[in-house]
């Protein structure tokens, strides 16, 4: 899409608003960050914020690099976030700055997580500092999208789901 319309609204909220284009270059600079912290096709990236345009071209970033987004719900308190990152094997988390103290709290424990990077001054610097070249890795509609759901019989669990669905399903594209 970034390429038949990169100047057509990507996504908009009430603080932002990105063309294709735009989503695409940041998106790709973050997917090449994540390359440099070492995360791999199938390693799991957890983006621990509220609804905001960096969920977005986190989401996106993961695919582009054939890592595995989850949702971590902003909302969940410390044993329910060390549930969910354990339980996810989470390796790097991308995390709003009004959560990152419970992270911290809770790193100790979490054997997997290698990695942390903060929305606002550290997530923009990061981007700027990586290429805005789409990575050359080969991508598949099998891989996955971890989505974590809450209940109220216990902890969350992780449901997967293929990239291809969330994108025909989950985000009604196929209307």
């Amino acid at each position: 899409i970034a390429d038949a319309v990169p100047d057509r609204a990507a996504v908009i909220t009430n603080d932002a608003e990105l063309t294709y284009r735009q989503l695409d270059e940041r998106a790709n600079r973050l997917a090449n960050h994540l390359l440099s912290e070492g995360i791999a096709p199938g390693e799991h990236v957890a983006v621990h914020a509220a609804n905001c345009v960096e969920w977005v071209e986190a989401f996106f970033a993961c695919f582009k690099i054939r890592a595995v987004p989850i949702n971590v719900n902003y909302r969940y308190v410390e044993g329910e976030l060390r549930y969910l990152y354990a339980n996810a094997e989470a390796a790097f988390t991308i995390v709003a700055d009004e959560y990152a103290g419970v992270i911290s709290a809770i790193s100790g424990d979490l054997p997997t997580l290698r990695g942390v990077l903060r929305l606002g001054a550290e997530y923009e610097a990061a981007l700027a500092a990586a290429s805005p070249q789409r990575p050359r890795i080969q991508r598949s509609s099998d891989d996955l999208y971890l989505l974590y759901t809450g209940g109220t019989t216990g902890m969350p669990k992780g449901v997967m789901w293929r990239c291809e669905d969330v994108f025909m399903a989950a985000m009604n594209a196929a209307r």
